[in-house]
């Protein structure tokens, strides 16, 4: 399948996810909107659950993109990781409010641990990994460990980067989230420059 037609079938796939929801979402709906044979479309996802994954991961791109352009900056890292969590959790909390069949997919791929979603997780670990790495390098955090002070960060802000936790609060003010998030991030930074984990 050429990058162009792959595309336009996750366009499309998307596009049918909005309007009618995953349940109502057939192979056979994005073909004919697309002008192709439905075999044609299981020839490359064998299944709906793999149509659905693929789209989810296409989505999913733009976020990626901004985290790596984060993580190669060349900011102080107690800066770069608080633009990591807020671009993951602005991303998360866009989802959740203005796209929520697409949220709710990506939610119960990091459920039930599927490729899309552990592809995901581990790309957002590997970008807070490398910022806390990065501030332990430059003496800036006086973290001992790494790993700890990765686990300290995803434990820390686990309601604000994780798509079950930011759904539990889809019907909370912007504002008072947004509060939340910056406060437990003040508390982070201030925990990572002490090296008190």
């Amino acid at each position: 399948m050429s990058a162009a037609l792959e595309e336009r079938v996750l366009e499309e796939t998307l596009a049918h996810l909005r309007r009618h929801g995953a349940r109502r979402t057939t192979v056979l709906s994005i073909a004919e909107a697309l002008g192709v044979s439905h075999a044609a479309l299981y020839r490359y996802f064998p299944s709906k659950a793999e149509l659905f994954d693929a789209a989810v991961a296409w989505a999913l791109r733009p976020l990626e993109d901004e985290m790596r352009a984060i993580v190669d900056a060349p900011d102080p890292a107690a800066d770069k990781l608080e633009r990591l969590i807020h671009a993951v959790h602005r991303a998360y909390r866009g989802a959740c409010l203005n796209d929520p069949e697409l949220f709710a997919l990506m939610a119960q791929a990091a459920v039930e641990g599927r490729g899309v979603g552990r592809k995901h997780r581990a790309k957002v670990q590997a970008a807070v990994q490398r910022v806390v790495e990065e501030g332990i390098g430059s003496s800036a955090f006086a973290v001992a460990d790494a790993r700890r002070g990765v686990a300290f960060v995803f434990d820390a802000l686990h309601r604000f980067i994780h798509p079950v936790s930011v759904g539990l609060d889809r019907d909370a003010p912007n504002a008072a989230v947004q509060q939340r998030l910056d406060r437990v991030m003040r508390m982070v930074a201030r925990t990572l420059v002490a090296g008190r984990l």
